[in-house]
């Protein structure tokens, strides 16, 4: 056990250094939340909500709202309060046990001596034992003044935290102000009832099912490999070692777009080879008109773009789907080199007519240029 306090009983003049232990322990299976999708764990942050930054627990102090007005106390403040920096049990009162009401418990503590002679601590239990009483203290603890109880368990002192009056509700119940009447014999089979399961009481002869089941439920998912590995929970990246290291949010969103942007480079690099080898689809008719050509390359265009746009989303995946962005970029680069294709074509048919206009217009003109010359010359 580790000491969680240190300070000294003062027993009239005599001072008992003692070292103060938690007596009792939760043996709960402890339990933390994790996102039902990937097993991450869910962490609450301390966020003001003036700045809506998230504050160190070193930059935290406490405050008391009163009627719509909030008092800010600093550490050093609630520091200067006496009572919260004693580190001594002050023994007030020796009363009877039978008086404690047994409803005031709150916690048990082991006080070990914290001295080389252990006599002013023998000395004190000696009296509680001698005189059958209970020594009711006062001390502070975690920052907050409390009422106890010093009594003795084998041969050792326990100091019991006791709750103040005013902290123990006051049962009022009216239904029980009414008269009830019960029968002699009623009151005979209940005490024999009682007798039935009278018995010693054993702490040992009772557990608690519900840990042992929860326990056994883990144990068989662990055997099963039903299980994540804990560092991934704490969002530790693949090859880092599994240090354990908790990856600030915003640090890993930066990472990841500059992973992606890193690696978008070489990207077209890769589908413009792959789309090399690939083969093109079956020429159209070379015979379609320039309206057309042009309407064909600007749906060309279209798919093009399209094809970009998916091949970015695809590469911003899981690499687990790049064999699709590279069979989208193929099947785009395809039906760009056809679209080409037909442009070049039609613009070839467009070329070859506007030709044969031009050729038919200037044979036509050679006759009538040959009369005007025949006239000027009888003119002449």
């Amino acid at each position: 056990m580790r000491a969680i306090w240190k300070g000294a009983i003062a027993f009239g003049l005599v001072n008992v250094p003692v070292k103060v232990y938690s007596a009792t322990e939760d043996h709960d299976i402890s339990l933390h939340q994790v996102h039902n999708a990937d097993g991450g764990r869910i962490r609450y942050q301390r966020r003001c909500e003036v700045c809506s930054k998230i504050i160190d627990y070193s930059d935290i102090e406490k405050a008391f709202e009163d009627g719509g007005r909030t008092v800010v106390l600093s550490k050093d403040e609630l520091k200067s309060i006496p009572a919260e920096n004693s580190h001594e049990i002050e023994v007030v009162q020796f009363v009877p046990s039978e008086q404690l009401e047994p409803m005031m418990f709150e916690k048990s503590y082991y006080l070990e001596p914290d001295s080389k002679s252990p006599k002013a601590y023998v000395l004190l239990r000696r009296a509680l034992e001698d005189t059958d009483r209970v020594a009711i203290v006062q001390f502070a603890l975690r920052e907050k003044t409390r009422l106890g109880a010093l009594r003795i368990k084998d041969d050792v002192l326990v100091l019991q935290s006791l709750l103040w009056p005013d902290e123990v509700r006051e049962a009022n119940f009216p239904a029980l102000d009414e008269s009830v009447r019960i029968s002699a014999q009623e009151r005979e089979m209940s005490a024999a009832l009682v007798e039935s399961m009278a018995a010693d009481f054993d702490p040992d002869h009772f557990t608690d099912d519900y840990q042992v089941q929860l326990r056994t439920l883990i144990d068989a998912k662990l055997e099963k490999g039903d299980s994540l590995d804990t560092d991934e929970t704490f969002g530790v990246e693949a090859g880092e070692g599994g240090k354990g290291e908790v990856i600030d949010l915003m640090e890993a969103l930066k990472r990841s777009l500059d992973r992606k942007r890193g690696g978008g480079s070489a990207a077209p690099a890769a589908n413009a080879a792959e789309d090399e080898d690939e083969e093109p689809e079956e020429e159209a008719d070379t015979g379609t008109k320039g309206a057309a050509a042009k309407s064909t390359t600007k749906s060309s265009t279209a798919k093009s773009t399209a094809a970009k746009s998916t091949t970015a989303k695809t590469t911003a995946g899981k690499s687990g789907t790049s064999g699709t962005a590279k069979s989208t970029t193929a099947k785009s680069s395809t039906a760009t080199k056809s679209a080409g294709t037909r442009s070049t074509a039609a613009k070839s048919t467009t070329a070859k007519s506007t030709a044969t206009k031009s050729t038919a217009k200037t044979a036509a003109d050679k006759p009538a240029a040959k009369a005007t010359t025949a006239r000027a010359r009888k003119g002449a």
